[in-house]
Order: C-alpha cells, then sequence, then structure tokens
C-alpha cells in the first residue's frame, strides 16, 4: 500500500482536491462509528458543533512576541529521534497531529488535520478522513499518503515510545487519498486509535528516511500553525506565525497561536536564568523552586503589579520527584535494600529547612487523583487482578495501611535509622565500626548520586548525610544538563532524580516508564529498570478497561504493584503551578484541567514588545 501510495494515490489526490471533491463520509451524512471526536472512556464532552474550547479566548488579539526561557541547551530541531537533545515545542507549534488533546478531559481528542474518526465498538481498527484543507507551510496538501510514511518512519526510525505504539498495528491502508485506516489484528488495546490521532505528520516530500535519524538544525517542514525562521546554535530558536495557516480558523484552534513570534532562549544555569527574568528578558517562567517563589520576586516590577504571579491548582495528578534507584546495578537489586533506602530519607527536615513547608508527599505515581493506591485498601476489582502477584504485595500497601515513613524532622531519627539497619541487616549487611559492608564478602555499601541543578543537589547533601549515620557512603556528582540527560538516557547512573508527569488516563506510555520491554531500550524513561509480570499485566489490563470503574482499578493495581518494588524514593509533590509572567503577557480567565497553556495566551495589544 506504501508503494502504491507514494505514485498514484499522491497523483489521485491532486486530483480530487484541485476538483474540489471530498470523500462521502465528509460531504454528507456521517457514517456509523464515525465522530468529530473520540474518549479513551465515555462520550467527549464537546459537541459536533462547538465553537472553541472552554479555556481558550476566542477574541483573543493577534500579534506581538512571546520569549519562552528554557533552563540547557539543544543541538537539533527534530524531537522524534533519540539522538541529540531537540526543542520539544517544534511537536505542536510546528508538527501538527492528526488529532488535538481537549485539555479539559481525562483524555479526549477533537478533530485537526482529521476532521473526523471512525472505529468500532471493540476499537479493532481506526479510520481517519483528512481535512481537504489541511496543507504543510510550503502550501502542498496534507494526504493519506503522507500519514502512511509518517506512520512508518517513526515505526521503524522514531523514539523508542514511537516504534512500540505504531508496531501493533498489524495493516494500514488507504481507501482514499484522504482516508487511512490502520487495523490491529486482535490487539487488546482500546487506547490505540488514540495513540495514533496524537501520531505527528509529516510530508513524504520534505523528508529523507535515510537521514531521518540524524541531528539537525533546519527546521522541518510542517502543518502547524508555526515556522522555524532563525536558529541561534545553542542559543535560541525562534517561530514565525504562518499567516496562510490553514487550520486558523477550526474550533479547536480558536484562541490559540495568538503570536506573531515565539522566541525560544536558551540559558545554561538556573541563576542566570532567574536574572535575565528579572530583567524582562523573557517573559514567563513555571517556578520550581519553592524558596524563590516564597522569597526571591520581592522586586520593584513584582511590587508594582508590572509583573504577575499566578497559582494555578490543576486537575491531574500532582507531579511529584522521586530518587530513582537504578535496579540495573547489583547493590539496587534487593527490594530490603531499597525499602531500607527509602526508611532513611527525611522529608520532614528537608520540606521545612529548604522548602517553607511547601510541599506534601505521597507513595505511588498517581498522588492527588483517584488513581492514587495510596491510602485506600484494594477493591474487588483490584484484588481479583492482582491474585497472581499477591506474594509480592506487602500486606500494608494491598489494605491501603502502608504510609510513608514519617521522622521528626531533626535529621537524627533513631527509629526510622533502627528499621532501616533491620531490613538491611535480613539483606545481608553488618555495621563494621561506622561502615555498612556485605557480611559475605566485607563490601561497603556506597553508590553516586547524580543531579544537574542546585535543589538536587541539596535534598542530595542532605541525603547523603542521613545515610551517612547508617554507614553508608553516597557521593553527589553535578554534572550538567547535557551530561545529565545522556547518562540518564543510557542508564549510566546509581541513582538519580526524576519526574514523571501522569495523566487522568495513563495508557500505553506507561509501558514506555517501567514495562519489562522497555527495561533494556536505551532512551525509554524506565530509568529504574523494573523487570515485573506483574507490571506488563497490569498495564494490559488498564489499556483493555472498556469503562472508567474497572479502568480505575486497573491503574490503582498498577501503582500498588510499583510501590511494592520501592524503586524510587518519594520525595515530595507539587500541587501547584507557580507561574509569574510579565503583565504584558495575558490569559484566559478559564484555566484547563491541564494547568497553564502558553498556547492560548496573548500579547496586550497597548504593551511594547521586548
Amino acid at each position: 500500500m506504501l508503494a502504491f501510495g507514494r505514485i498514484r494515490l499522491g497523483i489521485l489526490a491532486s486530483v480530487v482536491l484541485a476538483l474540489g471533491l471530498v470523500p462521502l463520509a465528509l460531504a454528507g451524512k456521517a457514517r456509523a462509528g464515525e465522530s468529530h471526536a473520540i474518549s479513551m472512556h465515555g462520550a467527549p464532552a464537546l459537541p459536533a458543533d462547538f465553537a472553541h474550547m472552554p479555556y481558550a479566548n476566542p477574541d483573543a488579539p493577534k500579534g506581538g512576541r512571546l520569549v519562552w526561557g528554557l533552563l540547557g541547551t539543544f543541538d537539533s530541531l527534530n524531537p522524534f529521534i533519540v539522538r541529540g537533545l531537540a526543542l520539544q515545542q517544534i511537536r505542536g507549534f510546528v508538527v501538527e497531529s492528526l488529532m488535538s488533546r481537549g485539555n479539559d478531559e481525562a483524555f479526549t481528542l477533537y478533530g485537526l488535520l482529521a476532521r473526523s474518526v471512525e472505529t468500532d465498538d471493540i476499537r479493532s481498527y481506526v479510520t481517519f478522513h483528512l481535512d481537504p484543507r489541511a496543507r504543510f507551510s510550503d502550501g502542498k496538501p496534507v494526504v493519506a499518503d503522507d500519514v502512511l510514511f509518517s506512520w512508518a518512519l517513526l515505526r521503524d526510525r522514531g523514539r523508542p515510545n514511537h516504534r512500540q505504539y505504531y508496531a501493533k498495528v498489524a495493516k494500514a491502508a488507504a481507501p482514499d487519498p484522504l482516508t487511512i485506516r490502520f487495523d490491529f489484528g486482535g490487539a487488546p488495546d482500546r487506547e490505540l486509535p488514540l495513540i495514533l490521532g496524537l501520531m505527528p505528520i509529516l510530508p513524504r516530500h520534505a523528508v529523507d528516511p535515510e537521514t531521518f535519524e540524524e541531528t539537525t538544525m533546519t527546521g522541518p517542514v510542517g502543518s502547524g500553525p508555526y515556522r522555524v525562521t532563525a536558529v541561534r546554535p545553542g542559543a535560541s530558536v525562534t517561530l514565525t506565525r504562518n499567516p496562510d495557516y490553514w487550520g486558523r480558523d477550526l474550533p479547536a484552534n480558536r484562541g490559540l497561536w495568538n503570536f506573531d513570534e515565539i522566541r525560544f532562549d536558551y540559558y545554561r544555569e538556573s541563576n542566570g536564568q532567574f536574572e535575565a527574568f528579572k530583567r524582562g528578558l523573557y517573559d514567563f517562567r513555571n517556578e520550581a523552586e519553592p524558596l524563590r517563589w516564597h522569597d526571591g520576586y520581592d522586586f520593584p516590577a513584582a511590587r508594582s503589579g508590572e509583573l504577575i504571579r499566578d497559582t494555578i491548582k490543576p486537575g491531574m495528578p500532582q507531579p511529584s520527584e522521586y530518587l530513582v534507584f537504578n535496579t540495573r546495578r547489583p547493590l539496587f537489586s534487593d527490594v530490603r535494600v531499597r525499602r531500607a533506602l527509602t526508611l532513611l530519607f527525611d522529608f520532614e527536615w528537608i520540606n521545612r529547612n529548604y522548602f517553607f513547608g511547601l510541599y506534601t508527599r505521597a507513595g505511588g505515581f498517581f498522588a492527588g487523583s483517584e488513581l492514587s493506591a495510596y491510602g485506600r485498601a484494594a477493591d474487588a476489582r483490584e484484588r481479583e487482578l492482582l491474585k497472581p502477584y499477591l506474594a509480592h504485595i506487602p500486606r500494608d500497601i494491598l489494605d491501603g495501611s502502608f504510609r510513608l515513613p514519617v521522622t521528626d524532622g531533626s535529621g537524627r531519627d533513631r527509629a526510622a535509622l533502627r528499621a532501616a539497619l533491620a531490613l538491611l541487616s535480613e539483606a545481608g549487611y553488618a555495621l563494621d565500626g561506622t561502615v555498612l559492608r556485605q557480611r559475605a564478602n566485607k563490601t561497603p555499601l556506597t553508590f553516586e548520586i547524580l543531579v544537574t541543578t542546585r535543589d538536587q543537589e541539596r535534598i542530595a547533601l542532605a541525603y547523603a548525610r542521613d545515610l551517612k549515620r547508617a554507614g553508608i557512603e553516597a557521593s553527589v556528582r553535578a554534572v550538567d544538563p547535557v551530561q545529565f540527560d545522556q547518562r540518564r538516557l543510557a542508564y549510566e547512573f546509581d541513582m538519580l532524580q526524576n519526574r514523571w508527569d501522569q495523566s487522568l488516563s495513563p495508557g500505553n506510555e506507561q509501558s514506555f516508564y517501567w514495562g519489562s520491554q522497555a527495561a533494556d531500550i536505551s532512551g525509554t524513561r524506565n530509568y529504574m529498570g523494573a523487570k515485573d509480570p506483574a507490571i506488563d499485566a497490569l498495564i494490559a489490563a488498564l489499556l483493555e478497561a472498556r469503562e472508567r470503574p474497572e479502568f480505575v482499578s486497573a491503574v490503582r493495581a498498577l501503582d500498588r504493584t510499583l510501590m511494592s518494588g520501592f524503586y524510587a524514593i518519594p520525595l515530595f509533590n507539587v500541587a501547584e503551578q507557580w507561574i509569574a509572567r510579565w503583565n504584558r503577557v495575558e490569559r484566559p480567565s478559564t484555566i484547563a484541567l491541564t494547568g497553564y497553556l502558553p498556547e492560548t495566551w496573548w500579547h496586550r495589544p497597548d504593551a511594547q514588545t521586548k
């Protein structure tokens, strides 16, 4: 089918578009199963005739510039491959997908390049009907052949998550130039139609598959609202709004993409980045340091109201930071060692002394949401799912009584130390004077904590102090962001700090986070190296769930299994988004479920562009 698409399908597409012909499904009454949107569970919240997204201002003025300050550097403009550090905003701003997310819903997609979507009750296939108006930035139409090309390219040469997802397609075909059908061959994965709906669409005529996996500083040809117009390697990337953007009047886009220009400026060091913000060199920042949010904004512009601070509470699972054990290392292969080291982390001391008590902490990976198993007893559906694996689920995690240790906040909690040393003794360790050693070979328990920011370093040093009291030597290695990312992606570390952002509809990405297959593939997010049949089975269960209650039970069962493995030490949960912005930038009064969205902002018409 790909060969057919490359030659005859492209010719046919030109004829269809030139004559203004539209497939029957788009021109007349929709077929059974065809819709303007698709949800993972339940029905889409917005009807087919919706005017705009509820969190967008359809009357937002166009114009001005948004300057975005990023920490780190980049050496590529291709975010779809493992190699290089790419500007991630290329996706969405420059390269579009078939459908776009509704950011007020758990997981619903609305028409973008695809005007409509069609599937059956068991989701054994998905068909996308392209909008005949869709164009790439070079003016060429987006046709089914481009979709098939993108699917095959990313399946064979893309990032590991793309390869994993798109390889699940058993057959792909284009019945006509504006229609693409993917068949799944009986694979029980109800999320796959949505995963394909989010697939980035690249133009066959402008992409060379042979060089696709190489880093590049050439901006890609996309169908999105912006084009790459200037690049300063390692320093900045400028995007300019395409005045001929084909999708500017789509309901999903009304009130979005309002700036004429967006510039991404990179900073190598966080203090310098903040000083640049205070001088107005970029327009907003998502503040990640409580200390700075608490007392770092006492400068004239903030006091006068020229700088605005927004505290936003999203409806998503709370982003959580962890110290991750690399279980590929023999010293972390024993769960008793990992649990003991979890007991030795003094959250109460760190939260009071470093973070003004602004953080909370919960076990698990879906904190603050209905998906979290922490503090909840397993229901009947969960117990049935966990039945083959109950031997590996501690009773307190199953019945919801498990709690992370709460210290006295002194930095010298004796109860936590005694409990940790007892577990380490069971694992074959004993104190030899002031050094904890394996009884069998006298090897000391030592490891390295890899960090890249000031906050990470402070946490790691405080933790190393607590470990020292147990006879454990932890060295702290600070590296620049580039080296940190390289070592993280290659799993060349003992322990590091990481954050997994979760949605209200976790799905295929969970395999990428902690599936067994991902543990041996460089570039995945299974940094801990988890390999557990229970995890794999529960990911499959959540993908097969058809109704929300059974889905929630499957996710909670997964959460219990992850907690039981003690793969990472929960550091803190972030319940709020702290956004500081110069008042030349305005935002809608309605906040999306996902929180702040710069694509919905606009430049105040009477404000001067920096």
